[in-house]
């Protein structure tokens, strides 16, 4: 090269937001930054709602649109690297018409809900409880159980 000619750029990219789906198929959450563990960014589809008469098949958009229209919110210091929750650590999920929904994040006193389904693959979850389900039941108008995946893994498949 000869003097005074240019080096060809590198393209970077640069990352301005993060989301994460800490119920799948609601709506995300848009962060500037987000602790990575072994399946990906923590809190990313930890949850979904099921059908309990279903064989505890996942409801998605596709079928519930309403879904999409569910807020989730975390507190801020859950994305801390090092942050643990206690039982006063509650995730809060909205949706219109609908009272707040409280649920603890931390999973002491939970108990098993069976066996869940999402695509292809087949495993157990953690049950959330009756009043979570109750209030996707009143919500969507049909059977559902709020579920949270019980392997430290999430549901991104």
């Amino acid at each position: 090269m000869g003097v005074g000619a240019s080096t060809p750029s590198t393209p970077s990219a640069k990352v301005s937001a993060i989301f994460v789906y800490p119920i799948k198929s609601c709506r995300g959450i848009s962060l500037s930054h987000a602790p990575l563990t072994p399946a990906g960014f923590r809190w990313d589809r930890q949850w979904m709602v099921v059908n309990p008469e279903g064989q505890g098949r996942m409801y998605t958009q596709r079928v519930e649109p309403r879904l999409a229209l569910v807020e989730v919110e975390l507190p801020s210091q859950a994305f801390l690297e090092d942050w643990e929750p206690t039982q006063d650590s509650y995730m809060v999920v909205k949706a219109p018409g609908m009272q707040p929904l409280k649920i603890c994040l931390s999973k002491e006193g939970q108990k098993v809900a069976g066996v869940v389904s999402v695509w292809e693959w087949t495993g157990s979850a953690w049950d959330e409880g009756a009043e979570a389900s109750q209030w996707f039941s009143d919500y969507l108008g049909k059977p559902c159980q709020l579920v949270r995946f019980n392997t430290g893994r999430s549901f991104s498949l």
